[in-house]
């Protein structure tokens, strides 16, 4: 707003002492201040509200209007309450520097004023934006995008003071604000608190209450904001859970509780704009998403390898641009099932897995370019594309991990999978030929199926675990296992549930420690004689002997399943 409005409303008792020339200047905010120096406080443009109990004396007011001055505040307006009038040194110092001067009345609280400047200038402000976010919009529905998220972000920022950030449904930051940090430009939103507003927001989701969802971390309020594209995975859709696991959203540092109907139009208005980029990113993956289900019918197929081997070399320039040498590839395989089977599975597991194989590290849309998923019925299935390595191409430093990828998405992906979902996830190793890509297809659905076979909401298994014998127990029949464990180790657990003897605890020390009497006695903190005596009661109780490696290969099996 403009200095000249202020004198224009009789409500707040100003009256012009000097600056008559000024009063075009624009507020952008208000300070009240009684400091001698308060430009640490200033950040320009602002209309200063000032008690006077600065002043001490005729000398003060010179050097507290330059710091004024130098911080380019918009005006001085000074209360009537403490002296009565204006002092004269303070005219003639605002006159010196040209900065406009008001009075006001000892019947006017600087809040009345305060109030009224921050509701002028916050309109004002949302009306620019407005306009500039409908200006954008049309840009970039129209033609490419002028900057993607980044830009409106920015505009919130400058223009409404909102700090604002786009984030996936995995807590993975796509756009916002960003400072300088030693290792370059780095995120104002740490990891976690991304990773736990996207777990807000998916469970928010799923009881489908209207946005946007206020939520308190800490000492700060966000308010999240869904950000839904418009084709198959937007509004269009018919249950909110073809959708909860691949939406954005727009997460803004404020409580938007109490703000007014066309503050929340104008959010609603930045979503539809962020939706555009999204619309364009699903629309630049068609490419991949088809080379990817190519190369899956082959291999389903039974294709000749030089045929596969033809195709992946279509893949890999469009998946790793300027690449001079064949890559290797990997295989993960993703799964989601809802309870009920109504709803499809296999859109979702795609659009939720060419999320998830995205460094948790990264930001931006583009990094998810490197990517081809495809689908067939409830399963997805990606083919990523590794930089040619040296040594060993079964090295797990080089491709995707399960225990890492699992780590990157569990806490988030489990709020929007919480009561009647659940997402499994299988790795294979890394091959190096179209040979071998096939068997790679296989042992990445295996592990999948190990992993499916675990407790939880989101589970993940890696080729490496298909060589051991963890492999073989989520196949035994639940009646096989039950049976096998209760005849095994109920005995110890009623012993230790009468007499509190801990045997069990003391088997899986006892295993752990390999049999070695004085490892397990040490790490138990129990004297060599009283772990025989222990060991003597298991072997008695369950009929079995701890020196025979069959027993303890037993024994081994059954607390694994149990």
């Amino acid at each position: 707003m403009r200095l000249r409005a202020l004198l224009d409303t009789d409500a707040l008792g100003l009256k012009l002492l000097g600056g008559e020339d000024e009063l075009d200047r624009g507020v952008r905010g208000v300070m009240t201040t009684d400091l001698r120096d308060p430009s640490r406080y200033l950040s320009g443009g602002e209309l200063v509200l000032t008690g006077l109990a600065w002043r001490r004396g005729a000398a003060d007011s010179e050097p507290f209007v330059r710091i004024l001055v130098q911080a380019g505040v918009a005006a001085l307006a000074a209360g009537e309450a403490e002296l009565g009038d204006v002092p004269d040194d303070l005219v003639v110092a605002c006159a010196r520097h040209r900065l406009p001067l008001f009075a006001v009345h000892e019947s006017v609280a600087f809040a009345t004023i305060t109030e009224h400047v921050v509701r002028q200038v916050s309109g004002e402000r949302a009306g620019d934006l407005a306009a500039v976010v409908d200006r954008h919009r049309r840009m970039m529905t129209s033609g490419p995008a002028g900057g993607g998220p980044d830009v409106v972000l920015d505009l919130l920022g400058s223009d409404l003071d909102l700090r604002a950030w786009v984030l996936s449904p995995t807590g993975r930051l796509i756009a916002g604000s960003k400072v300088a940090g030693p290792r370059g430009t780095e995120p104002t939103l740490p990891a976690d608190v991304c990773a736990r507003l996207a777990a807000e927001q998916l469970a928010a989701a799923r009881t489908g209450r209207p946005g946007p969802h206020r939520v308190t971390l800490g000492q700060t309020t966000y308010s999240l904001f869904p950000v839904r594209g418009s084709g198959r995975s937007g509004s269009t859709a018919r249950d909110a859970r073809e959708t909860v696991l691949s939406d954005w959203l727009l997460a803004v540092e404020a409580d938007a509780g109490d703000w007014a109907e066309e503050r929340l139009d104008l959010l609603q208005g930045v979503t539809q704009l962020i939706a555009v980029e999204r619309d364009r990113r699903d629309a630049a993956r068609t490419v991949r998403r088809r080379l990817a289900q190519e190369v899956l019918e082959l291999l389903q197929t039974g294709a000749a390898p030089a045929e596969t081997a033809a195709r992946l070399r279509v893949a890999a320039p469009v998946l790793l641009p300027g690449l001079g040498t064949a890559p290797h590839w990997q295989v993960v395989v993703a799964r989601v099932d809802w309870d009920g089977g109504e709803v499809d599975g296999g859109p979702v597991a795609q659009a939720l897995l060419e999320e998830i194989l995205v460094d948790p590290a990264s930001t931006g849309p583009e990094h998810s370019d490197r990517i081809a998923v495809a689908h067939t019925g409830d399963e997805a299935i990606a083919l990523v594309p590794l930089p040619a390595v040296t040594g060993d191409h079964d090295d797990a430093g080089a491709g995707v991990v399960a225990d890492a990828l699992l780590e990157a998405v569990r806490d988030p992906l489990s709020a929007g999978l919480d009561g009647d979902g659940r997402l499994t996830l299988g790795v294979s190793a890394a091959v190096h030929s179209a040979e071998g890509l096939r068997g790679a297809l296989e042992e990445a659905r295996h592990a999948r199926r190990v992993a499916a076979a675990r407790q939880g909401r989101v589970c993940a298994a890696g080729h490496q675990e298909l060589a051991s014998h963890v492999l073989l127990l989520p196949f035994v029949p639940d009646d096989v296992r039950r049976a096998f464990t209760a005849r095994l180790l109920d005995p110890l657990r009623d012993y230790d549930r009468r007499h509190r003897a801990e045997l069990i605890p003391t088997l899986e020390a006892f295993l752990d420690c390999d049999g070695s009497w004085t490892r397990c006695a040490s790490r138990l903190h129990l004297h060599v004689n009283t772990l025989r005596y222990r060991v003597g009661r298991i072997e008695q109780l369950t009929g079995r002997d701890l020196s025979r490696l069959e027993d303890k290969l037993d024994f081994f099996l059954a607390l694994r399943m149990s």
